[in-house]
């Protein structure tokens, strides 16, 4: 018997029963920046020939949608085991850490997904994106959802209160969303900052994402694939080995 399937559904579950608050709120988020930033540059910006400000702003929001939800999934989830006391049912049955990390990765992979999906019907109504290559979007939505479900792992891990997993996301993951491209093309930026756009791994999620949509992207899709791979490979690396020490989690 494998606890893996009950604590997947218990996961889900915790986001599902406040799905107003963990779907709704993050839709209406990206849904304002929607109308705000058309509104404001629509008609004075076309980052790709024949492709609107508006249009193109779309699959960037949906999946920064994907990857902060995500990361807000399985990091909030975790230190409020740990803080309220509730951590030691989670380790008592006979969980690998494998089996712990896949349930919390996956159901954050649920969460973002259904948000990104939801920001995706939303927009339906102002915008018309078309769809280019739908297996690149379906991998790098749940490549990018991956990624940041190990990441909050490992934040929520290392933390020992919600004031410091806060940090994570207020200095390190909206910094990297929002200097990623979400609003714009790296080809607009200076010299220094288009390379220092390459050191950004969520860069890569975003524009691979986005070459599904519109078949053009500021990187190759196989160089950005191969970057998200490899920042999931060491993220999962680190967030296994701190599980199977149990790492602040057995006291």
């Amino acid at each position: 018997m494998s606890g893996f399937p009950t604590l997947f559904y218990k996961e889900v579950l915790r986001f599902w029963k406040v799905s107003f608050q963990t779907v709704a709120a993050p839709v209406l988020t990206a849904l304002m920046y929607l109308l705000v930033f058309a509104q404001s540059l629509d008609r004075h910006a076309e980052i790709y020939v024949g492709v609107s400000y508006a249009t193109f702003l779309v699959p960037g929001l949906v999946m920064m949608s994907i990857l902060q939800n995500s990361f807000a999934n399985a990091s909030s989830s975790l230190i409020q085991s740990k803080m309220t006391g509730n951590m030691v049912f989670i380790l008592l049955p006979p969980l690998s850490h494998w089996e712990f990390f896949g349930a919390y990765v996956l159901a954050a992979m649920v969460r973002g997904v259904v948000v990104g999906a939801s920001v995706m019907l939303v927009t339906l109504p102002f915008v018309q994106v078309g769809v280019h290559a739908i297996l690149w979007i379906v991998a790098f939505a749940l490549a990018g959802g991956a990624v940041m479900g190990a990441f909050g792992l490992v934040a929520a891990i290392v933390a020992d209160k919600i004031d410091q997993v806060s940090a994570f996301q207020n200095f390190v993951i909206m910094p990297l969303t929002f200097l990623s491209g979400v609003f714009y093309s790296i080809h607009s930026l200076p010299g220094f900052w288009q390379s220092a756009s390459h050191l950004n791994p969520v860069f890569y999620m975003i524009d691979g994402f986005r070459y599904g949509f519109f078949g053009m992207s500021d990187s190759s899709p196989w160089v950005s694939l191969m970057a998200v791979l490899a920042c999931l490979t060491l993220i999962s690396s680190i967030a296994l080995m701190l599980l199977a020490r149990g790492y602040k989690l057995r006291y």
